[in-house]
């Protein structure tokens, strides 16, 4: 809301070489959007070879009582391209909504006043118009049955992928809160027609509200630009890289949508997962110091086990972390807590952040006695099939999460890690391969768990390959510095 008290609202018309049907399009946005908000229309021409940018000057001119702008790319931009540049001028003026219709009149401006209430009532972060929640109303709308055919098959391969429930990804017809945008990256979308399936996975990372609402469906004389085969494949291929980003595998900026604080390395549990494992591994009642424990999901899973719980991390907990103690510190510093009042020490996909692990470890090792300890460490795996084969075709893609997290400092294969602690006097008791977080990239459902079990099984084949996490059982051994304190003083008690 503005100052007068009305939403602003932007009606963003993309045409490309639409001179036949442009003018009756723009006829068409119901006055009533004008009389009821802060209304302008925006017209942007793609480059067009025709007569589209003048007819919308035309048109301009005929309706001085509208707020109307007519852009014209100097050069094509593409149907993607050409939505980047209408949302960044809704951005930049300060808009509130902005609905994009198309200029070949494929989805009607009538529907308009309908659509955008969700978002009037703040219901909504974007308004997708279905063609497709209508049963065989789309058919009868005169969709082509292979376009058909296809929206199903996309639209159903991508809510399995997606974790979502959508009817279908690929309407043009779509109302977005200007905030919502603005907190996104689609500049770095393609500007190829799948923009349009970019878009909404970005809108699906970030958890915001997404309403679809039914449309009629009109197809005409108008030109087709769409290659179906090509954007089928692209639609494909962005949805399996943003799968693979969400498991951590493949790390796609466009993609990455979350908060910049550490609430993303967030509670793993309901399936295998490091965090569940540990969990598990640690019975009730314990005693528990859990360091680099990130936001503090684990350690609150342990209070609810009824363990005495102590914390150590750079950053504080979230806030409905309750009943432990905590200690801030970065661990790359001498240690100022002293682990001997408790019997598990957690070490959970933090020695990889850390500058230098031996040192950490050997500062660890400092404070044990002869008192046995169990500690639990877990780590990616670098030697990750995926990983190799990415490395095989010259890709290492830092990310935000997953194996090659930008903050990972050091990586280590299952030879390493054991290497490591073996050094550092940890007995390893066992040590076993954890599957990859299938269900932070499709959801909790069949398809999740079926991947689960997959992998689970190739780790039983070889956890060196197929083992996406390390989790090693380790029990613990007092430094040479303390035997020899301990030997000074066991020598001088009288012999018998």
């Amino acid at each position: 809301m503005k100052a007068s008290g009305r939403p602003r609202i932007l009606i963003f018309v993309i045409a490309y070489r639409a001179e036949k049907t442009l003018n009756r399009v723009l006829d068409r946005i119901p006055g009533a959007l004008f009389e009821n908000y802060q209304c302008e229309v925006l017209v942007v021409d793609d480059a067009s070879t025709d007569r589209t940018f003048a007819i919308g000057r035309t048109w301009q001119a005929a309706h001085p009582e509208h707020k109307v702008t007519v852009l014209r790319n100097e050069y094509n931009q593409g149907y993607g391209g050409n939505q980047k540049v209408g949302y960044r001028y809704a951005i930049k003026e300060g808009f509130d909504h902005v609905a994009m219709v198309h200029g070949d009149g494929q989805y009607a401006p009538e529907e308009l006043p309908r659509l955008l209430e969700p978002l009037l009532k703040g219901e909504a972060d974007m308004v997708l118009g279905s063609r497709m929640l209508e049963a065989r109303q789309a058919r009868k709308g005169g969709m082509p049955l292979y376009k058909w055919l296809g929206n199903r098959v996309l639209t159903t391969m991508q809510n399995a992928l997606l974790g979502s429930n959508l009817s279908e990804f690929h309407s043009g017809y779509r109302i977005y809160r200007v905030a919502a945008l603005a907190r996104l990256p689609f500049t770095l979308n393609a500007n190829d027609f799948h923009f349009d399936s970019e878009i909404l996975i970005q809108f699906l990372n970030a958890g915001l509200r997404i309403v679809e609402l039914p449309i009629p469906t009109y197809y005409g004389d108008e030109i087709c630009y769409v290659n179906g085969l090509k954007y089928a494949k692209d639609v494909a291929r962005v949805t399996l890289q943003n799968l693979a980003h969400r498991m951590g595998v493949l790390y796609q900026r466009r993609f990455d949508v979350g908060p910049n604080d550490n609430t993303h390395y967030g509670l793993k549990t309901g399936y295998q997962s490091s965090h569940s494992m540990a969990i598990e591994a640690v019975p009730a009642h314990a005693s528990v110091i859990d360091l680099g424990a990130g936001p503090g999901g684990v350690a609150q899973a342990l209070v609810e086990k009824s363990c005495q719980v102590a914390v150590v991390d750079q950053h504080p907990l979230a806030s409905e972390v309750a009943d432990v103690q905590f200690f801030m510190q970065d661990l790359d510093e001498p240690l100022a807590f002293d682990t001997k009042p408790y019997q598990h020490i957690l070490l959970l996909d933090m020695i990889e952040h850390l500058r230098n692990p031996e040192l950490f470890l050997q500062r660890l090792r400092s404070q044990f006695t002869h008192e046995k300890k169990t500690v639990i460490i877990t780590t990616p795996n670098i030697a990750f099939l995926p990983e190799r084969i990415m490395l095989l075709a010259g890709q290492f893609n830092y990310g935000k999460t997953g194996i090659l997290d930008v903050t990972h400092t050091r990586l280590f294969t299952f030879r390493s890690l054991k290497r490591l602690l073996r050094d550092h006097g940890f007995r390893i008791k066992s040590i076993r391969g954890v599957p990859a977080p299938f269900p932070k990239a499709f959801g909790d459902g069949r398809l999740a768990r079926a991947s689960l079990a997959v992998n689970q099984a190739l780790i039983g084949i070889s956890k060196t390959l197929f083992a996406y996490q390390i989790y090693v059982e380790a029990e613990t051994t007092p430094d040479a510095d303390f035997v020899l304190e301990t030997s000074k003083v066991s020598s001088r008690a009288p012999q018998h």
